[in-house]
């Protein structure tokens, strides 16, 4: 069975970046409705004991097309909204540190250049999806945009993410309306850069 991940902050703690009924909504109610889905098509799928990511990586796997749809959309939705909501506290901000701050300072040119290329595929992704962060093995930094509830795995990169932008409108619009920039914008307030360096050298090992 798979487990929605479990805020360990109050829904009012990441205000005033995002606001109490956002949270509430986007992980109480989409992503709660995106881990019941899957559990219900994985189980009749006969995949109901395995992992998220090789679920994903395999989706040709599934004969059935209309539960392989489903498990793409859905099995999608909970695995980025789980990395998505794990990556965000109200102690978060600033700049990551250690080894992910020197890849991306190498990969990127600095944190700032960083920020602005994946705020562009943020902007940039027509309709709803989302922005990576991605790693392989060696270490080495991707960045990828992606619609409706695709990723880095079941698009078969290769690639880990370790980071992401939800640019669908049920991320902001309650509060930011129209104005996505300035969600992404305000967004970097109140990532996590811990654990987001945590993903990325579990990701390596």
């Amino acid at each position: 069975m798979f487990e929605q991940y479990k805020l360990p902050y109050e829904s009012h703690a990441l205000e005033p970046v995002i606001d109490a009924l956002t949270v509430e909504t986007h992980h109480g109610k989409h992503h709660a409705a995106y881990t019941a889905t899957l559990n219900t098509l994985a189980e009749k799928a006969g995949a109901a004991d395995k992992d998220i990511v090789d679920l994903l990586a395999n989706l040709d796997d599934i004969a059935d097309e209309t539960l392989r749809v489903g498990i793409r959309n859905n099995g999608g939705g909970f695995y980025n909204h789980n990395l998505y909501f794990s990556t965000l506290s109200p102690n978060g901000g600033g700049e990551p540190k250690g080894g992910l701050k020197a890849k991306i300072d190498e990969t990127f040119g600095s944190f700032d250049a960083f920020k602005e290329q994946i705020s562009a595929l943020a902007l940039g992704q027509f309709g709803s999806g989302w922005a990576w962060l991605s790693t392989d093995q060696e270490g080495n930094l991707y960045l990828s945009k992606s619609a409706n509830q695709d990723n880095p795995i079941s698009l078969k990169t290769g690639h880990t993410p370790i980071f992401t932008i939800d640019v669908w409108e049920h991320a902001y619009y309650l509060k930011y309306k129209n104005l996505r920039a300035k969600y992404v914008e305000e967004l970097f307030q109140v990532v996590d850069w811990d654990a987001v360096e945590k993903k990325y050298q579990e990701a390596k090992a």
